[in-house]
């Protein structure tokens, strides 16, 4: 088995745990294969007992991964993303961080997790993405055009709201007047929309959420359209430039610019074992139903 490890930097309090990850893959004879970046930086603290073989970015994976083990937390997974992009190779998330919605494997859980996706008990479920187009192209500036949480445009330089007119399927919707728009996946449903009342969507429900951020039109409320609908947005205000982000990932944008967002022509798969569930995670990292009455 060949297996891919990505991290964004040594987390001093997981070294034992990543350190005890690396001595089980090697005992059970797996090829691993680190990022450059944060090979160089456990290297840098000490944390290496062997030497290992190097990738930098997408273009040095191929289909001979069976998998990439993103270590850290949500953020660190949504890079992960980056470098498997649409080479169908899965990947697991050990969460060193805090919340870990979506890397759900524990620090102090990997001996178990690694013996069971070794042993074959596991799960790989598909996660949809957004593809984002724009005149000109916002690949420029955040790597890829794709985003596996949301993609959101928002004010820039100023304090005043912009108006965000929105079509779907070249049907006029609305002119949201507000700081923003968020158009998330089910995957990012649970992420910055959540942070602004938009609904939970389970991951495997086939749509995409429109939410608005703190909007002036009060009437102006969170919309679950189906994930086949193409989205065109125009932007204006006082500014003459507003923000685009793709998973965080920051591009600036004239008001000009049409942005043009569907479907990505290919999904991710993120590795569960059998036991592992969505409404488990509900329950467990947001506190679903969590009443001291109960």
């Amino acid at each position: 088995m060949k297996i891919g490890i990505y991290g964004q930097h040594y987390q001093e309090d997981a070294a034992e745990y990543v350190s005890g990850l690396l001595d089980l893959l090697h005992e059970r004879q797996v090829e691993v294969v680190f990022e450059t970046r944060y090979y160089k930086d456990l290297e840098c603290h000490g944390l290496l007992k062997r030497s290992y073989t190097c990738f930098s970015s997408f273009f040095d994976l191929n289909d001979s991964y069976d998998l990439l083990i993103s270590v850290g937390g949500d953020g660190t997974m949504l890079r992960s993303v980056l470098f498997v992009r649409d080479l169908d190779i899965p990947i697991m998330g050990v969460n060193t961080g805090r919340l870990g919605f979506l890397a759900t494997v524990q620090k102090g859980d990997i001996t178990r997790a690694i013996n069971s996706v070794l042993d074959g008990n596991y799960e790989v479920r598909r996660r949809s993405l957004l593809q984002v187009t724009t005149r000109p192209g916002v690949e420029a500036q955040t790597e890829v055009n794709f985003a596996l949480n949301e993609v959101a445009v928002s004010r820039k330089n100023t304090t005043s709201m912009i108006t965000v007119n929105t079509w779907l399927d070249d049907e006029y919707l609305t002119a949201y007047w507000a700081d923003g728009l968020i158009i998330a996946t089910p995957t990012g449903s649970t992420g910055y929309s959540l942070s602004c009342n938009g609904p939970v969507v389970t991951p495997a429900t086939n749509a995409f959420v429109l939410t608005p951020i703190a909007p002036h039109n009060l009437n102006a409320r969170p919309l679950v359209i189906p994930d086949k609908t193409r989205i065109r947005l125009t932007v204006s205000g006082r500014e003459e430039y507003f923000l685009v982000s793709l998973d965080s990932r920051l591009a600036t944008l004239h008001n000009e610019t049409e942005i043009l967002i569907e479907k990505a022509p290919f999904s991710i798969g993120m590795v569960y074992l059998t036991e592992d569930s969505f409404l488990n995670t509900l329950r467990k990292k947001l506190l679903w139903g969590e009443d001291k009455r109960n």
